[in-house]
């Protein structure tokens, strides 16, 4: 299959200047900004202090300044906190209004390496791409690749981003100093029990609601998150995955990806 480009209109640019930014950044961020270089892709996350997810987004390096490539919806959110953590440090937190695009089934020069999994290609931002492909093309993709999305799948301050497969797609940096949430994140890490898991869900027939509940027998499995026909992403607990799963009386599939380790529970 040849090479899909697209451009993802459901993502957006701050971009953060100045002699601080790096140092600004890695004192608030799962990932480690300190040592980024030109051209480099990191994927990371804003956490609220009790430790939950509240912005996914990629840091992207560049000669003096960082790029952050978040969900345009909350963008203007992303600025103003990020401009709440300022204080004195000799940043500026701004819209940089540049395209995003995102390139798989295949390398592609000037694309930077998606740093989550292989198979997820690589992101350009700005100048002329000729595209082959929708947004839509590229979330069925991701969806089969069984990468979450989190700005769909996991509410503001609701989810733990072990649980949605951070520290599985390159998302936290455990060796670097203080994040923001950091100690809940490090000790989840180091009690190695993780009881949910964002897995592919699949199904014949239209998605089910945002919520709906998984069954094992009548035991509770999980709940299903965005989706489309025929595949959807959940948060499954991982000790409820064998028998007969079923969602308003419908039979459904869990699928583990090759990326998820069969000790999916640890956190390793």
């Amino acid at each position: 299959m040849s090479t899909r480009i697209a451009r993802l209109t459901s993502r957006a640019l701050i971009r953060v200047s100045g002699p601080d930014a790096r140092p600004f950044l890695h004192n608030l961020l799962t990932q480690d900004v300190e040592t980024l270089a030109e051209g480099e892709l990191r994927f990371g996350a804003l956490l609220s202090p009790p430790g939950r997810l509240l912005f996914d987004l990629f840091i992207y390096g560049e000669a003096e300044d960082v790029l952050l490539d978040v969900a345009a919806e909350r963008r203007d959110a992303q600025i103003q906190r990020l401009s709440m953590y300022k204080l004195r440090a000799n940043v500026a937190v701004e819209a940089d209004e540049r395209p995003v695009f995102v390139g798989w089934n295949g390398a592609v020069q000037g694309f930077a390496v998606d740093p989550r999994e292989p198979a997820l290609g690589g992101r350009r931002y700005g100048g002329e791409v000729e595209t082959n492909a929708s947004e839509d093309d590229w979330q069925a993709h991701r969806l089969t690749v069984g990468a979450p999305d989190p700005t769909a799948d996991a509410p503001a301050d609701k989810t733990y981003p072990i649980e949605a497969n951070f520290d599985l797609l390159n998302g936290i940096d455990f060796q670097k100093g203080c994040f923001i949430g950091q100690e809940t994140t490090s000790r989840m890490k180091r009690r190695g029990t993780i009881k949910n898991r964002m897995m592919p869900l699949e199904f014949d027939g239209p998605a089910p609601v945002f919520g709906a509940e998984i069954l094992n027998g009548e035991l509770r499995a999980g709940e299903v998150l965005s989706g489309r026909d025929g595949a959807a992403m959940a948060l499954v607990r991982v000790d409820r995955l064998e028998g007969q799963l079923t969602v308003d009386g419908r039979p459904v599939r869990v699928r583990r990806p090759g990326w998820i380790p069969e000790a999916s529970s640890t956190a390793e």
